[in-house]
């Protein structure tokens, strides 16, 4: 093992009693790597845990949960004033872990994903954001958001990201399109329906769903998708244009690579940033080139390496 790094998992209560992370934790300890723990008991200590480590001095902060307990660590990382100082792994202990999935980070597994934490390459990579908030993997918006937010936790428990497949049937012929005006980079904007809009930094959400297949989590950008109003006849032509993003034939979804961009809405839209719910009518989706490090699988799908 190289040098060992001071590393702190933050984790939540639910999960800080399984047997299999216990001893994991015990077995890097005895190989001599140091680990603290910090477990979590309500919204924000996560956020403040971060902040904490990042001015004890901490070498790897450990997010130990899923895509949102991952948030809520860089937001408290990135609200310190040396956010460069410290880097981020993930423990994945989620619903979904979109995130960790699409970088390859061991999920099952704490014993394999704490010897990445203490090991793995250590990466400079982007952080979205939007108006005041920041994500790392997703920020999805429309009947997509509603669906997270209205899911009940039995059935995301029960189903994990299937759950979200059936509720979003269920609501996908209920959804009213959201009359929006789109502003880009160069200032040109379109107003027009949007029934469904992503702006990613990593590739998937929803427990696996592929909205942005040629994103990177190093390139200085962001990925949108926007699904413009559809009828429901139509929603088989959809799904297959969602496969084929950036053809210039699609008639509903768009696909674009951009360090920015503003949409404004006539009524409040519902925005999720790595599942976290967040409304407003107006969001200005923006890239933070590199502003995080992050404890990295060996060529991470996600980081362009040329």
């Amino acid at each position: 093992m190289p040098e060992s790094r001071l590393m702190r998992l933050i984790i939540n209560g639910k999960s800080a009693g399984d047997p299999e992370l216990r001893s994991a934790v015990g077995e890097l300890r005895d190989s001599g790597q140091p680990i603290e723990v910090r477990v979590t008991w309500e919204g924000g200590d996560a956020a403040r845990y971060a902040a904490e480590a990042v001015r004890d001095g901490v070498d790897v902060i450990i997010a130990g949960g899923g895509d949102g307990t991952v948030n809520e660590v860089v937001g408290g990382i990135l609200s310190t004033d040396k956010p460069n100082s410290a880097a981020v792994a993930v423990l994945p202990y989620g619903t979904a872990n979109d995130f960790a999935a699409g970088c390859s980070i061991p999920i099952g597994n704490p014993l394999s994903a704490l010897t990445l934490a203490a090991t793995g390459n250590i990466v400079p990579i982007d952080v979205g954001r939007a108006n005041d908030s920041y994500f790392v993997n997703i920020a999805s918006g429309g009947f997509g958001a509603e669906v997270t937010a209205n899911t009940p936790p039995e059935l995301k428990k029960a189903l994990g990201g299937t759950a979200y497949s059936l509720m979003g049937i269920v609501t996908a012929a209920k959804a009213l399109p959201h009359h929006s005006r789109v502003t880009l980079p160069d200032g040109t904007s379109k107003s027009g329906d949007v029934l469904v809009m992503t702006a990613a930094n990593g590739r998937q959400c929803g427990g696996g769903q592929q909205v942005a297949p040629k994103a990177y989590l190093n390139d200085g950008l962001l990925d949108f998708m926007i699904v413009h109003d559809v009828d429901m006849q139509s929603f088989g032509q959809v799904l297959s244009e969602i496969l084929t993003l950036g053809d210039e034939s699609n008639e509903y979804v768009s696909y674009a690579q951009l360090p920015s961009l503003r949409i404004e809405c006539d009524n409040p839209f519902q925005v999720n940033l790595d599942g976290e719910p967040v409304r407003s009518k107006v969001f200005e989706f923006s890239v933070l080139p590199k502003a995080i490090r992050f404890v990295l699988p060996p060529n991470a799908p996600l980081v362009d390496l040329g």
